[in-house]
Parts: C-alpha cells; structure tokens; sequence
C-alpha cells in the first residue's frame, strides 16, 4: 500500500494564508496559527462590509437628495412622492449625482414634485 505525503499539499494550504495575512501587524502575518485566525475574522468582516457598503451609499444618497430638495423648499418624503405621482421613475443614486452636480436639473424635478403634491 502506498504512503501518501501531505508536505506540498500542506506548504500550499499555509502559503495560500500567508498570502492572504500579508501586511498584519506582528505574528498575525508570521505564525500560520494565529494568522489562520486573523484572516477568518478579516474574510468574515469582508463579507459583513460588503453588504453594510450598499446601506451606507443609499443613507447618503438619501441626505443628499433630502438637503438639495429642502434648499428647493420640499422635505425628502414629499419631493420622493411628487416624482412618484408625477411618473418619474429615477433612483436615489441618480438624484443624488443630479443633487450635487446639476442644482438646474435638480430644481426642474422639484418644480414637478412640487406640482404633483400640489404646494
């Protein structure tokens, strides 16, 4: 029966985790233990970020459309129900570049939200 060596397979699993642990502070990133520990916990609040990521951009985008709309004399709530009673169907990210970037463009669809809820 044949013995079978795991010394490469073993090599590749630890230097696939130094890979990943490279730049850690201290024995994170040189004791293979430790930094199978550190990189767990580092994947894990990868993962947890990339979805907190999508919440984070829509408060913002949220803010911005609700300080542009204020300055054009609608909250955030009636200026979102204009656009919707209006037919405008654009989504937050689109608004809040338009918010920032084109007051002009910004000013017109408030002047339609402000028509359709009627102030």
């Amino acid at each position: 029966m044949m013995r079978i060596k795991r010394a490469v397979n073993a090599v590749k699993k630890r230097r696939k985790i130094f890979k990943l642990s490279k730049g850690y502070f201290g024995s994170k990133s040189r004791s293979y233990r430790i930094a199978r520990q550190a990189v767990m916990k580092s994947q894990m609040y990868a993962y947890i970020g990339r979805r907190l990521k999508k919440r984070d951009f829509r408060s913002l985008w949220i803010t911005r459309i609700n300080a542009a709309a204020r300055i054009n004399g609608l909250s955030y709530s009636k200026f979102m129900h204009g656009l919707k009673a209006s037919g405008i169907n654009l989504n937050r990210k689109v608004l809040a570049e338009l918010a920032v970037n084109d007051a002009e463009a910004f000013k017109a669809l408030a002047q339609t939200a402000a028509k359709a809820v009627g102030k």
